[in-house]
């Protein structure tokens, strides 16, 4: 037997008790003539101590215990001295004296200290992942992200869904992000494709009388990576038959609920409040946007519709947007910081940032000698503006205009401290466009997937405004972070046409890439919907961590290597050959 207990299982109850405890040695301090060692497990803690009194053997042993070495110690429960009792550790109130020793292994001196609080460079960590594995706060948010799929899996369990696999090798149908592709050694010159996700096969499911399926999955989009981006990342994926949009949006709400409740012991009111993707973009600045402090943008287009600024009448000739954002006087934003926020605000795309100061009759500096008295008065009457307040104006395309003060809003926020971290704004954005025009391509793309409907009512004239159409869509937002998002799909194949039309997808494009789902629509497909989370974002959230790299075990860098074991790689010739491929230089 290795051990008796773990080493975050004993307390006073154990005193006097002998016992056997297994584990690494995590801390070694010999205090004149006494050795004590903190005993490591999954489970916590726990000192252990060598007093040559009891044996001068496993002493004198003891003194050649280094950090990380696997040991087995077999001794009695005591309570530790009254000053010596850690109210931090579960273990705390005892230890225990030490009457045999074994070796189980030893160890390398560790490139790092295995600690919390030891600042350790991210390729280091990288490549010696299995130890990093070991600090405490990284173990208990991987363990966390196994109780969170457990969570995830018997509510929905509870709730009527049936839990399928789908293949993992696929065919080919890019759209958006690159595939990662898979050599076929069967048939020569073919390639399988890694599933970017499993939008066509759920729907499928659903065509073939499931009525209610989920899978936790792996996905694999072969894009530039970020700190909440990697190259492989797993989804909750949810899909429903016989539904609308709020039959979906309550099934996600309750598993969100659920989760808050269970890992943060935070009680949510459900339903979500809604809000329009027009009224996030264009209030906030985003379709994610993070509603945990009150700085609104306002569109001031139609005040300066004739005005006499050429930089603003420019913009709106060309159907662009003039908005602003106003600053409180109370903030007392200085000039430095304003020239900050007109850099930032460049760095989404805007070509400036103008600004000038409310005061008494008008305003000053700046801008303010380009806007005319008429216009200067109505913008402090219609937005109610107070002496001192700060105007921060951007005028640009329409996308850039409200990103870019989006990004501003988000700083001044942040800068200013004004965002309360203990308060969770979860909502759902509603009503995104079906789908935007690529500038590169000269051509219409979907904004979210190909098979998402557009809203019904819209059917008529959807090919004479494809601009104005609406999707079916909706994305669940938590603190300007999108957790979730999803659709009602086409079920009609008429209907999916029509928007392969509008996509520039011919029969023949349409048949290559989609032909089996196409097929499959003309044999009594269901309404159906759903909605996928993304679940290595949401178990980053929910441990409080900022990269998504601290809840994947094994996580790849920001350029898509695995330094610890060096993939991707070289490969032999024969293998090569074997798939039918031949390296070009």
């Amino acid at each position: 037997m290795y051990r008796s207990h773990t080493c975050g299982e004993l307390n006073k109850n154990h005193i006097n008790q002998t016992v056997t405890l297994a584990g690494w040695v995590s801390r070694r301090r010999d205090h004149g003539g006494v050795i004590f060692i903190d005993l490591r497990d999954q489970y916590g803690l726990t000192q252990i101590v060598f007093n040559p009194e009891f044996d001068q053997d496993y002493y004198d042993l003891a003194k050649s215990l280094r950090s990380e070495f696997v040991i087995k110690v077999t001794g009695k429960v005591f309570e530790r001295p009254d000053d010596s009792h850690n109210s931090e550790l579960s273990t705390g109130d005892i230890e225990v004296y030490v009457s045999q020793l074994e070796v189980l292994n030893s160890a390398l001196t560790p490139p790092f200290e295995i600690d919390d609080n030891v600042q350790v460079n991210d390729e280091i960590r990288l490549k010696y992942r299995y130890l990093d594995l070991r600090r405490n706060k990284l173990h208990e948010d991987i363990r966390t992200r196994g109780r969170i799929t457990s969570i995830v899996r018997h509510y929905l369990e509870n709730v009527g869904f049936t839990e399928i696999e789908t293949p993992v090798l696929m065919k080919s149908t890019p759209e958006g992000a690159r595939d990662f592709l898979v050599p076929s050694r069967n048939f020569a010159g073919k390639f399988y494709a890694l599933p970017q996700s499993p939008q066509t096969y759920k729907q499928l499911l659903m065509i073939a009388g499931f009525d209610k399926y989920f899978q936790i999955v792996k996905c694999f989009r072969d894009e530039d990576l970020r700190k909440d981006r990697q190259p492989e990342f797993t989804q909750i994926d949810i899909e429903m038959s016989f539904v609308d949009e709020e039959g979906v949006m309550n099934v996600a709400a309750g598993l969100t609920a659920h989760l808050f409740k269970e890992i943060l012991d935070i009680d949510l009111q459900t339903p979500f409040k809604t809000i329009s993707y027009a009224e996030a973009v264009e209030t906030y600045g985003s379709d994610k946007p993070d509603l945990r402090f009150d700085l609104k943008l306002k569109t001031v287009s139609e005040i300066f519709r004739n005005t006499g600024f050429n930089a603003f009448r420019d913009v709106l000739e060309k159907e662009g947007r003039v908005a602003l954002l106003v600053v409180p006087a109370e903030h007392n934003v200085t000039r430095k910081q304003i020239d900050q926020l007109v850099e930032h605000a460049k760095k989404f795309g805007a070509r400036g940032m103008a600004y000038c100061k409310v005061v008494a009759g008008g305003l000053q500096t700046g801008v303010a000698k380009f806007i005319s008295e008429a216009e200067q008065k109505e913008l402090i009457e219609k937005l109610s503006l107070k002496e001192n307040d700060i105007l921060l104006i951007v005028a640009d395309r329409y996308d850039i205009t409200y990103a870019a003060l989006g990004a501003v809003r988000l700083k001044l926020a942040e800068d200013l401290g004004l965002i309360d971290e203990k308060r969770h704004e979860v909502f759902w954005v509603v009503d995104f466009p079906l789908l935007e025009y690529n500038e590169e391509e000269k051509r219409y793309v979907a904004r979210h997937h190909p098979f998402t409907s557009p809203k019904l009512e819209q059917l008529s004239s959807f090919g004479d405004h494809p601009e104005k159409a609406l999707a079916r869509a909706y994305d669940l937002v938590w603190n300007g972070n999108e957790i979730a998002g999803g659709s009602i799909r086409i079920h009609s194949n008429e209907v999916q046409q029509k928007v392969f039309d509008m996509l520039n997808i011919g029969e023949e494009e349409a048949n290559a890439k989609f032909g089996f789902l196409l097929d499959a629509l003309k044999y009594g497909a269901p309404p159906h919907g759903g909605i996928a989370f993304g679940l290595d974002r949401l178990v980053m959230l929910l441990t409080g961590n900022e990269s998504i790299r601290e809840v994947i075990a094994f996580p790849k860098t920001s350029s898509g290597l695995s330094l610890m074991d060096n993939a991707p790689s070289e490969v032999d010739e024969d293998q090569l050959k074997e798939l039918h491929i031949r390296l070009r230089t």
